[in-house]
């Protein structure tokens, strides 16, 4: 199995897939083409979610605000599962989160190797996707994730010398504060920020930004259009809206600072 995951939109991974099946019969599984545009944090934070509900595959990320660049190329492998993509954080937050949950399966740690894509004269310098990820992701899976060495233009390098992305810890003191940001926003305008869910889960209104808003376990615990703080399914708490835009009502936006109270 390969995963396709990028910001193309339409079109574009249409191309990458062509690539692919010219050298592979591999199964080919979207796991998103709309992802916001050229926004590393936001890509790595819901591949963080997906990815890892994947059975061992081969994951090519093209999130890659840097085409065409110095940056490198990477292919990664994590236990059995394997990243292909650029160097620039995207790829190391899902990667951490299943190396984290494997080296728990097998109460040892899990075998991370990364190599770089050695790139010559790609046809074209905008779109990597097509040229330089989409060829080394065939050729990883065809590989597979034991024998990445055996491909010629994969050249092995640190692990320590990838470019990191992580997360920023919400700052929680002992009288009833929680400071955080907001890490991504949804489709559906819910403010995903980094505050862990424990903050409120055993309260029923909880102040945002100095406004009380009341605390559900799901959406509908308040009436339609009203406001309401609720625990994703990541675990994180979020700001919404029963059938409506938590975003526009509360004002937020990726990144901002937002501050929570319980009594």
């Amino acid at each position: 199995m390969i995963t396709l995951a990028s910001d193309f939109g339409s079109a574009y991974p249409a191309a990458m897939k062509g690539v692919i099946l010219s050298r592979t019969d591999a199964r080919l599984v979207d796991v998103g083409h709309d992802f916001p545009r050229q926004d590393v944090r936001a890509a790595a934070f819901w591949l963080r979610e997906t990815l890892p509900y994947f059975p061992p595959a081969t994951h090519l990320v093209v999130v890659d605000p840097g085409v065409g660049t110095d940056r490198r190329a990477l292919v990664f492998r994590v236990g059995d599962h394997v990243f292909v993509g650029p160097d620039n954080g995207v790829l190391r937050p899902p990667a951490r989160r299943i190396e984290a949950e494997s080296d728990a399966e097998r109460d040892a740690e899990t075998p991370v190797e990364a190599y770089e894509i050695r790139v010559s004269d790609p046809d074209s310098s905008t779109f990597h996707g097509r040229d330089v990820f989409a060829p080394a992701a065939a050729d990883a899976h065809v590989a597979g994730a034991d024998a990445l060495d055996s491909v010629d233009r994969f050249e092995p390098i640190a692990v320590e010398s990838l470019t990191d992305l992580r997360f920023p810890t919400a700052d929680v003191d002992d009288e009833g504060t929680a400071t955080g940001e907001v890490l991504v926003v949804d489709d559906f305008g819910n403010c995903i920020t980094n505050v862990p869910g424990s903050f409120v889960r055993d309260h029923d209104t909880v102040s945002v930004n100095g406004e009380p808003v009341p605390v559900g376990h799901t959406f509908e615990a308040v009436s339609r259009g009203e406001q309401l703080v609720t625990v994703g399914s990541h675990g994180n708490v979020e700001c919404d809206v029963n059938h409506g835009r938590g975003d526009e009502a509360f004002g937020l936006e990726p990144g901002d600072v937002v501050t929570f109270t319980v009594e």
